[in-house]
């Protein structure tokens, strides 16, 4: 292996998009007016340099250019400016040993055929990689195995629970046997105990038995905080922070923060909550805006003095406060410190 299993310099990808024309009808058909291209930049220059036997997580929120890194890195897509390697190849000018040297797996439920049984499923993967026959067939039941779906392994994928549909997601990364993974939200949409049981394999059995190097994106604060030896946050395209789960929320801990569920909350009180004295940063997320309903979080450096103010405001203003606690620093709270939102605003 060389020093870094995946290494990125200055990776940038930029989409194209057209602008609205301005009129409508016959007005813009007779003026002829042609629609400006727009430029995305998806993936902004971003540097990364990962280790052997690391589980790195990517995280950031929708739309933030997590997919479009793995897409890069996994030679779906080209590159506008930047290099990167994948296993010290370059995903450019040696894109074949890239692919050879990966195994890909996704959140949702595509990629899987319903009608095929898993261990077909499995025995396809395989031979588009080329896999020996001898080999596939032993390492197919040994996958089964391990995410314990061997007795349903002849069974059509259709009538699998979506927790059997992702762990059957998650082997089927693993059919080539990879040093490298690049996971995409892979418990994206799973109820919680589905993705605790993807999360537990993810970190013991692929990461600490079998030594895979793990690209893993995510928009779960909880799951980067527990899975991830070391987290790039990513926004706009940008790499915003790069650290230890731990070192991230250190730069956090002088900072105070205070929590709160409301309901009968107005929509341009969180500029009010702004403005009180000692608070640097706030941020409501409503989750049901028709009855007021809402999370909120207040950065502040003396909690003791803006907790009072702070509830006094709301509750001149109309509003039910439901639950009030002063909590530790999370990766939220780093986000919200470095972007002034939420992760999933």
């Amino acid at each position: 292996m060389p020093v870094y299993a995946i290494e990125t310099k200055n990776l940038t990808k930029v989409f194209e998009k057209k602008a609205k024309t301005e009129g409508k009808g016959l007005k813009r058909f007779f003026r002829r007016v042609r629609p400006k291209k727009e430029e995305l930049v998806a993936v902004d220059h971003i540097d990364l340099r990962i280790k052997e036997g690391e589980l790195f997580g990517l995280l950031g929120p929708n739309g933030a250019g997590k997919t479009t890194t793995i897409k890069l890195l996994s030679t779906l897509l080209i590159p506008d400016d930047g290099t990167a390697t994948v296993n010290g190849y370059d995903v450019v000018k040696q894109s074949q040993e890239v692919q050879k040297s990966i195994g890909i797996v996704t959140g949702g439920e595509r990629g899987l055929y319903w009608r095929l049984t898993g261990r077909e499923n499995l025995w396809f993967f395989s031979q588009l990689y080329n896999v020996p026959d001898r080999i596939a067939k032993k390492r197919i039941d040994e996958l089964l195995k391990l995410v314990e779906l061997e007795k349903r392994a002849d069974e059509h994928v259709e009538k699998y629970s979506r927790g059997m549909k992702q762990r059957l997601h998650v082997i089927r990364g693993l059919v080539n046997d990879p040093q490298i993974l690049l996971m995409d939200e892979p418990t994206l949409g799973l109820d919680p105990g589905s993705a605790i049981v993807i999360r537990d394999f993810i970190k013991k059995e692929l990461q600490e038995k079998l030594n895979k190097t793990i690209l893993h994106t995510t928009h779960y604060m909880e799951e980067a905080d527990q899975l991830c030896d070391r987290i790039a946050i990513i926004d706009h395209g940008k790499i915003i922070a790069l650290d230890t789960p731990e070192n991230l929320k250190k730069k956090m801990r002088r900072t105070n923060v205070i929590s709160m569920n409301v309901s009968n909350l107005q929509q341009a009180d969180e500029e009010k909550l702004r403005s009180i004295e000692g608070v640097k940063k706030a941020v409501i997320a409503f989750t049901d805006p028709t009855v007021g309903k809402a999370s909120i979080k207040i950065h502040c450096d003396n909690a003791e003095e803006v907790m009072p103010a702070a509830t006094e405001f709301l509750i001149k203003s109309g509003a039910r406060i439901m639950t009030l606690e002063q909590t530790k620093p999370t990766l939220e709270d780093v986000f919200i410190s470095l972007t002034g939102r939420k992760l999933r605003d």
